[in-house]
């Protein structure tokens, strides 16, 4: 990993903080679903854009000078894409387009680039990416030419187009496999830096104009949470993920936009907890989902690639989902102040990473 693709995440980061403030629209106690969906629409495309790099820097990316100006240059789109992130998405949609185009189409050119470097199945693969990548851009450059929802239509068909083309060409990718080491250091990267937005909610509580015991309390409360999803997390990420395996790494990548849309809504949730703007039980579904989403996701991509010496068993993930279905469930017939929701949240991934640890010593003994 290099120092440009250090700052190369800087820039998406400041995207998906934005894209995030659009879960804060509180209107007559909820976030309106109209909300939620823009910060689907917004997040999808941040997430592609950051990955269609992320994945040909993987298989072929190199410290020349040639491809540092390649992503400079995808940089200057990238902050036209972060400029053009608002909830009134009419407004900013040429430049929006303009954005996402640009960062897809310097990708694209890359592969074919490279072209004339490779052979066998590495070259086989930069082909297929590097042309059928440009079917669903122009599917999207198509969207200039409609009006009103049907113009979102056609811009999301294009970019469902190019998220699926990898898994279409699952065949040649596995022939020509990714490295899984640095492929989970960009994306744990990525996720860390992302587990700082968490922190930067916990901080906007603390600011003096709001700054009180209760505040205090509830910060440091929250903020032992987020250590014990970043413990979860790097813990699978370090001890039980096979980084060796030949693989197309496609549940990695996959996973991770649910990862990292699930840690955006706890972000936002924390938020809204405090303020307490949203109706109880509307706060209690919104956490709760962020939470499930993330622990589904993070089972799945973790157990898919999991270390054989060290197994993530389904039916310790389907326990440990019970466990938080109940406390769900209770929090909807009882009432229960936000700081007690952390309190419970804070205890479920105590248990988790309690469970795990002891799972990994099992493990090792009974493996000997």
């Amino acid at each position: 990993m290099t120092w440009l693709e250090l700052f190369y995440d800087l820039l998406f980061v400041s995207a998906v903080t934005t894209s995030t403030h659009v879960l804060l629209h509180v209107e007559n106690g909820l976030v309106h679903p109209e909300y939620l969906f823009k910060f689907v629409l917004m997040f999808i495309p941040i997430w592609w854009s950051w990955t269609g790099q992320t994945m040909f820097t993987n298989r072929f990316g190199k410290d020349h000078i040639n491809q540092q100006v390649f992503m400079v240059l995808q940089m200057f789109f990238v902050l036209i894409l972060v400029s053009s992130l608002s909830v009134d998405f009419d407004q900013y949609y040429f430049s929006f387009l303009i954005g996402y185009i640009g960062i897809r189409a310097i990708t694209a050119i890359q592969y074919l680039r490279v072209l004339k470097l490779e052979n066998g199945h590495r070259k086989q693969v930069a082909m297929y990416l590097g042309t059928r990548f440009w079917i669903g851009i122009f599917i999207s450059f198509l969207s200039l030419f409609f009006d009103s929802w049907m113009r979102y239509a056609v811009l999301y068909a294009g970019i469902l187009v190019d998220i699926i083309v990898p898994i279409l060409g699952r065949k040649y990718l596995v022939k020509a496999p990714i490295n899984p080491a640095h492929l989970l250091e960009r994306f744990a990267l990525f996720t860390l830096i992302l587990f700082g937005e968490s922190v930067i909610s916990i901080i906007t509580i603390l600011q003096p104009l709001s700054g009180s015991w209760h505040a205090i309390f509830f910060s440091i409360i929250t903020f032992i949470f987020i250590i014990l999803i970043w413990l979860h997390y790097f813990h699978n990420i370090e001890r039980k993920v096979n980084k060796h395996a030949k693989r197309a790494g496609q549940t990695i990548i996959y996973g991770h936009l649910f990862i990292l849309m699930s840690l955006s809504m706890i972000a936002a949730s924390i938020k809204l907890m405090y303020v307490n703007e949203v109706s109880y039980s509307y706060m209690i579904y919104f956490v709760f989902g962020s939470v499930l989403i993330y622990y589904l996701s993070t089972s799945i991509v973790f157990h898919k690639c999991k270390n054989n010496r060290l197994d993530l068993k389904i039916n310790h993930i389907v326990l440990l989902l019970v466990i938080l279905i109940i406390i769900f469930i209770m929090n909807l017939i009882l009432v229960v102040p936000p700081i007690g929701v952390m309190i419970e949240l804070l205890l479920f991934f105590l248990i988790v990473h309690f469970y795990s640890k002891v799972s990994m010593i099992y493990e090792k003994l009974t493996n000997r």
